[in-house]
């Protein structure tokens, strides 16, 4: 049964649907929004920004930002903390459910105003999958800018077998689809502030007719199958 529901995940995100995709009680038990970004539009980011609420983000298979040559964020601090001091002592070593944070750099396409509405956000992410899509790595600054308001993610080498963030999984099931392996992503909060919990993410699943993953599901077909 879950590999049936991968597989219905899979044909979703080909289809340009956004799907639901718990982690796990034991890491940060959150549901995130995931559409994989070559098919964004301006009414994805409007679901994300009014019903999941949590921060949009676009995680990328690691070879891309080889390719590109975008580097971790606490990378980028350590360097800089040769200058700026008080950036060594903000290096994320104590997260509570992970070792390193996956957070890279911000970006806005060139040719978007502030960068923030839902038309601007949805189009710096379709242009940079189209350009990952066709290997025009050298023309990435050239048509972006940074600092920026679409968030990149940057997913660990060897995806799931080395981490399971929602960077990780997500990117595997892009992966897995044959799309470019890149997606976005939003968790789902609650109007208590925290996480919305999985039972009213299920509920809102049905509601909508999304397809729901657990994590777990994707990593173990993830390793049968693609390993």
């Amino acid at each position: 049964m879950s590999d049936k529901n991968v597989e219905k995940a899979i044909k979703a995100l080909k289809r340009g649907e956004i799907i639901l995709v718990y982690d796990s009680d034991e890491r940060e038990g959150e549901t995130d929004m995931v559409v994989a970004s070559q098919f964004i539009t301006p009414e994805h980011i409007r679901t994300m920004r009014k019903d999941a609420g949590g921060l949009i983000c676009t995680a990328l298979h690691s070879k891309i930002c080889e390719s590109l040559g975008i580097p971790f964020m606490v990378d980028i601090l350590e360097f800089a903390s040769q200058k700026f001091k008080v950036l060594k002592e903000l290096y994320p070593n104590d997260i509570p459910y992970d070792e390193k944070s996956s957070f890279s750099i911000t970006i806005n396409h060139r040719k978007t105003f502030t960068g923030i509405t839902d038309k601007d956000r949805s189009f710096t992410i379709k242009k940079l999958t189209e350009l990952v899509k066709e290997q025009r790595f050298n023309d990435f600054g050239k048509e972006f800018r940074s600092p920026g308001h679409v968030i990149l993610l940057r997913a660990c080498e060897g995806l799931v077998k080395n981490r399971q963030g929602h960077t990780e999984m997500t990117v595997a099931l892009a992966e897995m689809a044959g799309l470019t392996p890149i997606t976005t992503i939003c968790e789902m909060m609650g109007d208590n502030g925290e996480a919305m919990s999985k039972s009213e993410t299920r509920k809102y699943a049905e509601k909508h007719n999304l397809v729901y993953l657990n994590g777990e599901d994707i990593i173990n077909y993830y390793l049968d199958k693609f390993e």
